[in-house]
């Protein structure tokens, strides 16, 4: 008699070592990948958060919009949503003069603005750039090929800074081995499925500084459940400013980062402390 099991793409358990429960989960998952290849309904936002970012925030935000023709080749959709986090320049201004959408975010902190900016998305997949960052085309491709691969959960991408700081690049270089070493996202570029990102609640609201670590962490685990991937990706690093290195002495950068060794949890949780990202100064 014919097996209306075999028809329905399901292995009988005599069929093989394990049953047919292994079976149907691969081709389900390869339905998947197909449907995410060839679905032109496919959206990606691209969401920036932004404070006192009138001098920058135009440039990123062409870099940006050309870098999107690595979507618009596979037939996807694509938004930019720039998070004003209560400016007092023309960020919201210059940002919609490019053609982006703005939203609003009264609290002055990086997760709140990124996250605000994600509420406001429509995407399937949610891409943070910082308004300070370049993507060039060549990232986007390698972000749509992840994509479609329908394997990654989330990922991010080396960094690589603008400008003669050769300190500021060494360290740099080490941050890159260990973000390749142990799959931690630089905040500056992440992307990650939408429904993964809200299933997670976003970036922490207790955090003003490495809220990008703590989401990686809890990804990491997001994605062990789901059998999936984080990726940071390094064939197109992202270029991104080294402005902090002529706006604040090394003794500031000292200072900061002894205290949140010695005492991590106390100061990234203080917007005073974490002055660097906060105090406005451009």
């Amino acid at each position: 008699m014919y097996d209306l099991r075999i028809k329905f793409g399901v292995r009988p358990r005599s069929a093989g070592r394990y049953g047919c429960e292994p079976f149907l989960i691969s081709r389900l998952r390869s339905r998947r990948r197909l449907l995410t290849i060839f679905d032109p309904c496919l959206k990606v936002s691209i969401i920036i958060p932004a404070f006192n970012e009138e001098r920058l925030i135009g440039e990123t935000l062409r870099r940006v919009k050309a870098a999107t023709a690595a979507f618009a080749r596979r037939g996807w959709a694509s938004e930019i949503i720039v998070c004003d986090n209560n400016s007092t320049d023309r960020t919201a201004e210059l940002a919609r003069a490019e053609g982006a959408a703005v939203v609003f975010e009264p609290i002055n902190q990086i997760a709140r603005a990124r996250n605000s900016g994600a509420a406001a998305a429509s995407g399937d997949w949610l891409v943070f750039i910082d308004a300070d960052s370049h993507p060039s085309e060549g990232l986007f491709a390698d972000v749509a090929e992840q994509i479609a691969a329908g394997r990654c959960l989330a990922g991010g991408s080396t960094v690589m800074l603008e400008g003669p700081y050769w300190v500021a690049k060494l360290i740099t270089r080490l941050w890159n081995g260990i973000s390749r070493t142990s799959c931690l996202l630089a905040g500056s570029f992440i992307f990650c499925e939408a429904g993964a990102f809200r299933e997670l609640g976003g970036f922490s609201k207790d955090l003003f500084a490495a809220e990008e670590i703590d989401l990686s962490q809890r990804l990491k685990r997001l994605a062990r459940e789901k059998q999936m991937r984080i990726v940071i990706l390094h064939r197109h690093p992202l270029v991104t400013s080294a402005r902090k290195m002529h706006l604040y002495t090394p003794r500031e950068h000292f200072r900061f980062l002894l205290r949140a060794v010695l005492s991590h949890k106390r100061v990234l949780a203080s917007r005073e402390e974490c002055h660097t990202w906060y105090d406005g100064r451009r």
